[in-house]
């Protein structure tokens, strides 16, 4: 075990020895059906499942600020993550590595490889390193997805399981009045004349909650 991950054990088990939550307010909340990218630097609207969604990204990103926070001692952020086509986890180039991050205040929150390759009997499965971070873990594709019965949406179109939807949920430490939070991806296909129809991602449903003690 890590020491990061083992003070947040260890943080969250004393808070919920000695504390309680006293305030939870929702400070941003975004399913992007108004197409609403306020405040979001790179905000682009696609459409996927017959929903809008921020994406589809290939080697690029977002950055949302949020400003003039209430006074607060915790952050909730919350999304659905979607991975589509044909992300290869930790294959090494040219087809990968495909990594995606969440960033906030310049924190790496998930730094994590994702893999939409099939298993099969006789069939190599690209590992994946989330839920954990890359590069110190191999679990099978899709671990901790919600859904994988999602279509593809462009070199995968339209066929069943190209497409794995993830809730990122993540609380930490927060104190400051300003928050950004960066997503963005580092993906590998030097071996396709099209990147972004061969991978992409994007995200729908952002839930920002700040939690005083």
């Amino acid at each position: 075990m890590n020491k990061k991950l083992l003070f947040i054990i260890v943080f969250f088990l004393a808070i919920s020895c000695n504390t309680h939550v006293s305030k939870q307010v929702v400070v941003y909340n975004n399913d992007f059906e108004s197409g609403d990218l306020t405040n979001i630097y790179g905000g682009i609207i696609d459409q996927f499942n017959g929903s809008n969604v921020l994406g589809q990204y290939n080697n690029g990103y977002f950055s949302l600020t949020l400003n003039s926070l209430p006074k607060h001692d915790l952050i909730t952020i919350s999304f659905d993550l979607y991975i589509h086509d044909t992300w290869d986890g930790d294959k090494p180039p040219p087809d990968g590595p495909d990594i995606w991050e969440m960033v906030v205040d310049g924190n790496p929150y998930v730094n994590a490889t994702f893999s939409n390759s099939p298993c099969g009997a006789g069939v190599f499965c690209s590992p994946q390193s989330y839920p954990s971070n890359y590069p110190n873990f191999y679990n099978d594709p899709k671990t901790g997805a919600y859904r994988t019965d999602l279509p593809g949406v462009c070199s995968m179109k339209n066929v069943i399981g190209w497409t794995t939807q993830y809730k990122i949920v993540k609380t930490f430490t927060h104190t400051n009045n300003t928050l950004v939070l960066q997503c963005l991806d580092k993906l590998v296909q030097t071996n396709t004349p099209d990147p972004k129809c061969d991978e992409s991602w994007s995200v729908d449903n952002i839930n920002i909650q700040a939690i005083t003690l």
